[in-house]
C-alpha cells in the first residue's frame, strides 16, 4: 500500500502545482479584462464633464462677475442651472486669490461661495498652465469628488471656473456587479473601492515628504493616511500585487494619472487546485485497485484451475459479495440523486440571485429618473389643477413601490461581507423605530416597546440588525394595516445568555400550514402582492451570520409573534464598551 500512496501523493502535487498556475493565469486575463472595462467607464465619466468648465466660461454672466462689472447673483443662478442640466455636482467660479464669488450652490447650506481654495492643487495648476484636476475631499461639505478646473480672462482679470464631480456612484455600481474594483491616486492612496476598508489607505508605505504634500493640500481633509496599514507589504511586482487572501492586477489611467486595481480571492483558487489534487490521488488509487483488482483476478482464475473442488464455494462467496456491491451501488446512487436535486436547487438559487443584480443594475437608476422627473413635473402643476397632482402621486408611489421591490431584490442577490463589533441591542432598535415612524404615522399606531434598563451587549453588525428589526416591524404593520384596533409590541430582554428581541401584532396571522415556508425565498402570505417574499429570508440570513436564529408562532385571525435571539457578547467585552 506505500507505494500508491506514495504514487498518489506525487500526482497530487503536480496536479496541484499546475493547477494552481494554470487557475493564477485565468484569474490574471479575467482581471486585465475587468482592468480595461473599469478604466474606460471611469474615463467616460469624467469626460462627460471635462469640457463643462470652457464652455461655462464663455457666458457673459460668468465674465462679468469675475470682471467685477456684472451681477453676481446671476452667476450664481445661470452656474446652478448648468449644474442641473449638466447633472454634474457643483460649479464654482473663484477670482485670483482663491475666493470663491460664485457657485451653484449659493443658496444651501455648505455653499462655496466665500470660501478660500488658493491652497487646492487645482487652483493653482489652472491658474499657472490653465487646466488643473484633484481627487479629494471637499473641505466644506465633507463630501468627496474630482475637480475639473479651467483659467479664465475676463477684461484681462484672471480666475478659475471649476467643477466637482461626484464620482461614488461607481462604488455602487461595482458592489452590484460584485466587482472588487478600486481606484488610488498618483500617490497610490485608495479613493473609491468596492472594498469598504479598503477606502482611504494607500498601496504601499508612504513616506514624509509625500504625506506631507498630500497634508498641505487637504486633499484628504480628517483622514489619518499616517496610521492606516497599507494594503501590500511587499513592494509592488510590476502591475501584480498580493495582499493577505487576494491577488491583484494594477494599471494607470494617463488622462487623470490615476492607477486602476482589478482584485480577486485566492480563496476560490486554491480550493479549485485542491479538488483537482484530490482528483488525481483519487484517480491514482483507482488505477492501482484497478491493477491490484486485476492481479487478483488472475490469481483466482488460476486457483480455480488448479483446485476445481474449492470452485463452489468461491462462487457463493463472489456472488456474496456482488451482492454487497449492488446493494452498496443502489445506496449511492440514492446518494447521488439527492445530491444532484440539491446541486439543482443550488444553482438555481444562484441564478436568482444573479438574475436579481441584473434587474437591480437595469431599473433602479431609470426608476429614480422616473421619479425625479415626476417631481418636477408636480411643480410645474398649478394649484387648481387638483386631478393632475392626485395622477403624478400615483404614478410616484408605483415608482416607489418598484424601488422598495428592487431594494429586497438587491439585498437577496448580494452577498455582503460580515463585519462584527460590539453594539448595544437597543439602540439598533431604537433606530429601526425611527426608520419605519413615518408607517407608523400613516397607520396612527403607538407600538408598545419594553426595554430594558441596562445594555444588551452582541457582537454583530449595527445596520444588519437594524435591517432585520426594521423588516420585521413592517410585516407586522402589513399585518394591522386593516384593522381599526391594530397593536405592535416590542419587547428586548435577556435569557440564559441570550438577547431575545420579541416582535409581536393581533394582525391576520399565518396559517398553519404556510409557517413552515414563510423562511424560504419568494414566499409571500401578503395577497395584495406587494411582497417579494424575501424579507424573512434576509433577516435569516443575516441572523445566521451574528450565531443568531429567528422563531415563528402564528394562529390565524389572532396575530403574530416573531422572536430573534442573538448569543450576549462576553463580560470582558461589554465592561470594556
Amino acid at each position: 500500500m506505500i507505494k500508491p500512496l506514495l504514487i498518489a501523493g506525487l500526482a497530487a502535487a503536480l496536479v496541484w502545482v499546475t493547477a494552481q498556475h494554470l487557475a493564477l493565469g485565468a484569474a490574471r486575463t479575467e482581471l486585465d479584462q475587468t482592468l480595461l472595462l473599469t478604466a474606460r467607464a471611469v474615463e467616460a465619466e469624467v469626460d462627460r464633464l471635462r469640457s463643462l468648465p470652457a464652455v461655462a466660461a464663455e457666458d457673459v454672466r460668468v465674465r462679468d462677475a469675475l470682471a467685477g462689472t456684472g451681477s453676481l447673483q446671476a452667476a450664481n443662478s445661470y452656474l446652478e442651472t448648468v449644474a442641473v442640466h449638466a447633472q454634474a455636482g457643483e460649479l464654482f467660479l473663484i477670482n485670483a486669490r482663491g475666493d470663491t464669488i460664485a457657485a451653484s450652490n449659493w443658496n444651501r447650506e455648505g455653499s462655496f461661495v466665500g470660501q478660500n481654495y488658493a491652497f487646492r492643487p487645482y487652483f493653482q495648476e489652472a491658474m499657472a498652465a490653465g487646466h488643473g484636476q484633484l481627487y479629494a475631499i471637499g473641505v466644506t461639505t465633507g463630501v468627496p469628488g474630482y475637480f475639473l478646473s479651467m483659467r479664465v480672462d475676463a477684461a484681462g482679470i484672471r480666475g478659475v471656473l471649476v467643477v466637482k464631480l461626484d464620482l461614488r456612484p461607481l462604488e455602487d455600481i461595482w458592489r452590484t456587479a460584485d466587482a472588487d474594483v478600486a481606484l488610488a491616486d498618483e500617490n497610490g492612496v485608495v479613493f473609491l473601492s468596492a472594498r469598504p476598508d479598503w477606502k482611504y489607505r494607500a498601496l504601499t508605505r508612504l513616506d514624509g515628504n509625500v504625506l506631507d504634500r498630500i497634508e498641505a493640500t487637504r486633499a484628504y481633509d480628517g483622514v489619518a493616511l499616517a496610521d492606516s496599514v497599507p494594503l501590500v507589504s511587499a513592494p509592488l511586482d510590476g502591475i501584480d500585487a498580493k495582499g493577505t487572501g487576494w491577488i491583484a492586477r494594477i494599471a494607470p489611467m494617463p488622462a487623470t494619472g490615476w492607477q486602476v486595481i482589478a482584485a480577486r480571492s485566492t480563496s476560490q483558487l486554491q480550493l479549485l487546485s485542491f479538488g483537482w489534487a484530490v482528483l488525481a490521488a483519487l484517480g491514482t488509487l483507482a488505477i492501482a485497485a484497478a491493477l491490484k483488482a486485476w492481479e487478483q483476478r488472475r490469481q483466482i482464475i488460476l486457483l480455480r484451475l488448479s483446485q476445481s473442488e474449492k470452485l463452489e464455494s468461491m462462487v457463493i462467496e463472489r456472488t456474496a459479495d456482488l451482492a454487497r456491491e449492488v446493494d452498496a451501488r443502489g445506496q449511492a446512487e440514492v446518494e447521488l440523486r439527492a445530491a444532484q436535486e440539491a446541486l439543482v436547487h443550488t444553482e438555481k438559487m444562484a441564478a436568482l440571485g444573479r438574475m436579481s443584480a441584473a434587474i437591480v443594475h437595469e431599473i433602479s437608476q431609470p426608476l429614480a429618473a422616473m421619479e425625479a422627473t415626476l417631481s418636477a413635473a408636480e411643480l410645474d402643476v398649478g394649484d387648481g389643477d387638483t386631478v393632475t397632482m392626485i395622477r403624478l402621486g400615483k404614478a410616484r408611489g408605483m415608482i416607489r413601490r418598484m424601488q422598495r421591490t428592487t431594494k429586497h431584490l438587491k439585498s437577496f442577490a448580494r452577498k455582503e461581507v460580515v463585519e462584527l463589533s460590539l453594539i448595544d441591542m437597543r439602540v439598533s432598535v431604537a433606530a429601526a423605530l425611527d426608520l419605519v415612524a413615518p408607517r407608523l404615522r400613516d397607520l396612527g399606531v403607538v407600538p408598545e416597546y419594553q426595554n430594558p434598563e441596562d445594555a444588551v451587549f452582541v457582537i454583530a453588525g449595527a445596520i444588519r440588525i437594524e435591517q432585520v428589526v426594521v423588516n420585521l416591524m413592517l410585516n407586522a404593520l402589513d399585518a394591522i394595516a386593516d384593522k381599526q384596533d391594530g397593536h405592535v409590541g416590542i419587547t428586548l430582554s435577556t435569557h440564559h445568555g441570550q438577547a431575545c428581541l420579541c416582535v409581536s401584532d393581533n394582525g391576520v396571522g399565518i396559517a398553519q400550514a404556510d409557517l413552515s415556508l414563510v423562511g424560504e425565498p419568494f414566499t409571500s402570505t401578503k395577497l395584495t402582492g406587494e411582497g417579494l417574499g424575501l424579507g424573512l429570508a434576509i433577516c435569516k440570513a443575516i441572523l445566521a451570520d451574528f450565531n443568531g436564529s429567528l422563531d415563528i408562532a402564528s394562529t390565524k385571525g389572532q396575530g403574530t409573534q416573531v422572536t430573534v435571539t442573538l448569543p450576549l457578547a462576553v463580560q470582558q467585552k461589554a465592561n470594556a464598551a
